[in-house]
């Protein structure tokens, strides 16, 4: 299922001229995500590859994240994936409330590729061990992006944005609705 993600008004931008998402869940419990950016890859900041490892803060350069919020709970996980390879994955009580490290979330494949003047980020995550996100359950998922331009600039793409500044975590950027499956 194919997304455009716009950016927010207050952070326009040069680079890129598009960004859609791309997600599928699987009955195995496996989260499949792809990126693509479209327009002047030379203008947006990608960090260099390094140690796929999960580390904090990738939310303040280039990045791309998933929010993932199981139908009938307040409690959600946030999913962080950097083009260096690095990642992240936070299980929250309540809109940012509660905060920990979802150590039940492993590691994700990232894979970035050029893509004519665009470039995509394809990630695959398994989130079977992930108790906080029941496979019977519908999920409300939100897909957003951090672009770093190289002009000094940021942007803030998803599938929708709440009145005011920038904010992922808002109940109205969980603009998608992912089906429940049966875990294999």
């Amino acid at each position: 299922m194919r997304q455009a993600l716009i950016p927010h008004p207050a952070t326009p931008c040069a680079a890129p001229s598009a960004l859609e998402a791309q997600v599928e869940r699987d009955p195995a419990g496996r989260l499949t995500l792809r990126y693509r950016a479209t327009g002047d890859s030379a203008a947006v900041k990608l960090p260099p590859p390094a140690r796929p490892r999960r580390t904090d803060e990738l939310w303040k350069h280039t990045c791309f994240e998933a929010f993932i919020l199981p139908h009938g709970q307040s409690g959600y996980i946030e999913l962080n994936f950097s083009p260096s390879g690095e990642w992240a994955a936070y299980s929250f009580e309540g809109y940012r409330a509660g905060m920990r490290p979802a150590l039940d979330v492993g590691p994700p494949e990232i894979a970035l590729a050029r893509r004519g003047a665009g470039f995509e980020v394809a990630v695959a995550v398994d989130l079977s061990a992930a108790a906080a996100l029941p496979a019977d359950a519908a999920w409300s998922v939100g897909l957003s992006a951090v672009i770093e331009g190289t002009d000094g600039r940021t942007a803030y793409w998803a599938l929708a944005h709440p009145p005011g500044r920038p904010d992922f975590h808002h109940r109205e950027c969980f603009a998608l609705e992912l089906p429940p499956t049966e875990r294999s």
